[in-house]
């Protein structure tokens, strides 16, 4: 098994006493958590990511479906005149 060197101290992959443990990134830059991290935390699909300080800090976000429809509508800056301007229009249309 490959010791790793992480912050001074020598670690043997997937062995650990404590609850720190180790996660590989991918070459598609994806990262997978263990799951005796997460399973105490319900089911979180998603999770705010921040660097700070040299760590990645991830917090779990519970998205609900009118925070998802909001979120989209500020990422496309459509605006309330926008929506209500696609209603009239989509009325004329039926």
């Amino acid at each position: 098994m490959t010791e790793l060197q992480l912050n001074g101290i020598v670690r043997i992959p997937y062995y650990t006493t404590d609850t720190n443990m180790l996660a590989k990134i991918t070459s598609k830059n994806q990262l997978t958590l263990p799951k005796s991290i997460t399973q105490p935390l319900g089911p979180i699909e998603y999770f705010d990511v921040v660097a700070r300080n040299g760590q990645i800090i991830l917090t779990p976000v519970r998205i609900q479906r009118g925070d998802a429809v909001r979120a989209k509508l500020a990422e496309l800056n459509l605006t309330e005149t926008d929506i209500s301007d696609a209603v009239i229009w989509a009325h004329s249309k039926a």
